[in-house]
């Protein structure tokens, strides 16, 4: 029986960790009490009793754990603090052919978020193949369900009146274009420019677009070689799905950012025509994104089937 410690259980991923974990008879959850988890040595005592330790925590309480565990312990981190760090394995397993390997090798092993996966799994064949230029400043944007925003935005988002609803229904954020997730954008996708990243935030629970605009001439293809790369790179990825070119992916004129919720999957999407290209990913912000990200890397580190409990 494996033993797995959900340090941050209470949080929004945390939760839907433990939510697809508690039904697998491999496992057996390692949990705190209220008081337990303000305690130092009772943390510390489940991190290094565990196999694997799953932290769901601001940065700064991660990088306490990591220190407690004193190297005693398998650990995946969801937080931002080591998504850069290379000491650790960065937990997006359809990055490279290798990227299983160095994933299920690894003591250490840091969640991606949520945005950066589209972008990465987008951009980063593009430029392999050279249909990108690595040095071409690329634009994303991109919107979430309010769930992204952790447990206090979520409990803020609930309680909306109509009123509140109706004037915060989409929330352009990170204005100074410096969003915590841009370092590994930028780190993984082998742009060589640090990409230009808007997102926002919209008034439903889950589900998540993220849009890549191109113009043609920016591009060293066709849409169709754009197409034909993305589909041959990933068509052997269980979880990534690249749509056909013509696909209706949007039947009343609007693209659903909520078809995906609920699974492990990402969709990509070549829209756009000749001469404007807006390429898209469509996940679940707390399944690929998250909580569906963490158990898939935590499979590939316990060595068994990456879609067990997917």
């Amino acid at each position: 029986m494996t033993l797995v410690f959900i340090d941050g259980q209470a949080g929004t991923t945390g939760l839907q960790i433990a939510e697809r974990l508690q039904h697998r008879n491999d496992i057996e959850l390692l949990t705190l009490t209220d008081d337990e988890r303000k305690n130092p040595a009772r943390r510390k005592a489940c991190l290094i009793d565990s196999d694997v330790a799953i932290l769901c925590l601001p940065d700064d309480a991660a990088r306490e754990s990591v220190a407690l565990a004193e190297g005693n312990t398998r650990i995946l981190d969801a937080s931002t603090a080591y998504r850069v760090d290379p000491d650790w394995a960065y937990g997006l397993p359809e990055l490279a052919d290798n990227q299983r390997g160095v994933i299920s090798d690894a003591q250490f092993v840091s969640n991606p978020g949520c945005y950066p996966q589209g972008f990465i799994l987008i951009v980063r064949p593009l430029i392999e193949a050279g249909l990108l230029a690595s040095t071409l400043p690329l634009r994303c944007h991109a919107v979430s369900g309010y769930s992204g925003g952790g447990r206090q935005m979520v409990e803020k988002r609930q309680a909306f009146s109509a009123a509140e609803i109706d004037r915060f229904n989409s929330q352009l954020y990170a204005l100074t274009l410096e969003h915590k997730h841009v370092p590994e954008m930028h780190a993984y996708s082998r742009a060589e420019v640090r990409p230009f990243f808007s997102p926002s935030v919209a008034h439903y629970y889950k589900g998540m677009l993220v849009q890549i605009p191109v113009f043609a001439n920016e591009l060293s293809g066709t849409v169709s070689e754009v197409h034909n790369v993305l589909s041959e790179r990933y068509a052997h990825e269980q979880f990534v799905d690249v749509l056909p070119l013509g696909t209706d992916v949007a039947p009343d004129g609007y693209l659903d950012p909520t078809a995906c919720n609920d699974t492990n999957r990402l969709e990509i999407m070549v829209l756009g025509n000749e001469e404007q290209i807006l390429l898209v990913a469509r996940y679940d912000n707390l399944g690929k994104g998250a909580s569906g990200a963490a158990i898939q890397n935590m499979n590939l580190m316990l060595g068994i089937n990456e879609a067990t409990g997917l």
